[in-house]
């Protein structure tokens, strides 16, 4: 039977699944940051529509048949 082994072999398994936790950790900061990221972007370039001095502009259209 040989013992060290198998200890062995926990330990690499718990070494893989923590950095597999540190790696899903780190990708999900980013996709927040990411994220965060467009979304400023989005918001500083929401441009309001230009507004007329004359409100009555564009409310009568005339159409010949």
């Amino acid at each position: 039977m040989d013992v060290s082994s198998a200890g062995l072999g926990q330990t690499s398994n718990l070494d893989n699944s923590s950095a597999e936790l540190r790696a899903a950790k780190l990708a999900k900061s980013q996709q927040e940051t990411e994220g965060k990221a467009a979304v400023d972007l989005l918001q500083s370039a929401e441009v309001s529509p230009p507004r007329s001095a004359d409100l009555a502009v564009g409310q009568n259209i005339n159409i010949k048949v």
